[in-house]
């Protein structure tokens, strides 16, 4: 009974915590538009044919279209910069004309987009220590009962130091060319999926416009509980509200091909025109590792989260790459295959973020990081358990 007592006060103290929003109901929330913003977002289980959606396909006159899936991770983001970084060394590095993030992903997404110019940023934010920055906790109880366990200032700051209007001016010049940046964030109001074309909330000229793009940024990659959600102004006729915006991780670890169009596949194919090439990293490891795990409260969550990202990353790819085998996509996709020691308590560990950035230059330098298919297993013949995850 105390136990009872203890959880319900929790709750409610917590309940008294929460600020104020404006209420809205379902049918605003289908409605809404950011003010001052045309086309500029859909839901991704929104059902409707290619057509439909060709302002938001690449528009280009080569051979080829080149589309960059940049995956949830966290940390594990260094793997994708190891292997971006490697591949504009080797001079194969081709320019992508679309190129979506989810999470961490998200973060590097604009500089990905930009091409080999901006690696060097991309290597400094993920190997140089910077990010350890992110971690400043809120302690107990305003941690537990307010809006998250991390403050948003230090991401926010990081954010918004490097996503600049030189940036944004940048991306709209190559969103006018016809290439496209995509973000994926959860509404959390909605429980829906929203893909957010960047490039078109780079080319709008707003004043607001870049306060916009760093939030669906930071947004994306605050993941739920660790760090606040991000609310964005939106409207529904008459009625302007709050939409509560969190990590796109917690709809889909990859952005890849929205899952309406996946449902409606037998009612329409891809365009015809260039060969379309798909190239998937993913920021996280997808084989088992086992670990024999500390029964604690935290480690236990933790542990059943990262088996939970794992299922539904890879029940992820199985759908794109169902789809790329009916559509005529190529399908490439790498993901982490080697267990590399990691402390959860110190999520953004320099020394783990250097291991996997040359782990990804390694396979990328050595022509073994690409699969053709959906692949979860473990390169390695046999590994030895490792420390609690």
């Amino acid at each position: 009974m105390p136990r009872l007592l203890t959880i319900l006060l929790l709750a409610f103290l917590a309940g008294c915590m929460a600020p104020d929003r404006i209420p809205y109901g379902s049918k605003a929330a289908t409605a809404a538009t950011i003010d001052g913003f045309d086309d500029i977002r859909i839901y991704a289980d929104s059902n409707g044919t290619l057509p439909q959606a060709r302002a938001w396909l690449p528009a280009t006159k080569h051979k080829e279209i080149n589309y960059l899936v940049l995956s949830g991770g966290g940390a594990g983001g260094a793997f994708s910069v190891g292997a971006l970084k490697a591949w504009s060394d080797k001079g194969q590095r081709p320019e992508f004309d679309m190129v979506s993030g989810v999470s961490t992903g998200a973060l590097m997404a604009p500089y990905a987009f930009l091409g080999p110019a901006y690696d060097g940023t991309l290597v400094d934010l993920y190997t140089s220590g910077i990010a350890q920055e992110l971690v400043d906790v809120d302690f107990l109880p305003r941690g537990l009962l307010g809006a998250s366990l991390l403050k948003q200032e230090p991401l926010r700051k990081l954010v918004e130091r490097y996503l600049t209007h030189d940036i944004l001016a940048k991306i709209a010049a190559e969103h006018r060319k016809g290439r496209r940046l995509l973000v994926l964030t959860s509404n959390l109001d909605s429980q829906r999926a929203v893909i957010w074309n960047m490039g078109a909330i780079a080319e709008s000229n707003r004043p607001d416009a870049l306060k916009l793009f760093q939030d669906i940024i930071i947004a994306s990659a605050s993941i739920p509980g660790l760090y606040p959600a991000v609310l964005i102004r939106a409207r529904a006729g008459g009625q302007v509200f709050e939409e509560m915006h969190s990590d796109g991780g917690s709809a889909s670890q990859i952005l890849t091909i929205p899952e309406g169009w996946i449902a409606d596949a037998e009612k329409g194919d891809w365009p015809e025109g260039p060969k379309f090439n798909m190239y998937i990293l993913v920021n996280n490891a997808l084989m088992p590792e086992f670990s024999t795990t500390t029964n604690n409260t935290f480690i236990v969550m933790a542990r059943a989260s990262s088996s939970l990202i794992k299922a539904q990353t890879r029940s992820a790819l199985l759908a794109t790459y169902a789809y790329a085998k009916k559509t005529g996509i190529r399908f490439r996709m790498a993901s982490i295959d080697a267990q590399v020691s990691y402390d959860m308590t110190d999520p953004f560990n320099t020394n783990y973020m250097r291991a996997i950035y040359n782990l990804g230059y390694a396979k990328m330098a050595s022509g073994t990081l690409w699969k053709d298919r959906p692949s979860f297993t473990d390169n390695l013949a046999a590994t030895q358990p490792t420390p609690s995850r």
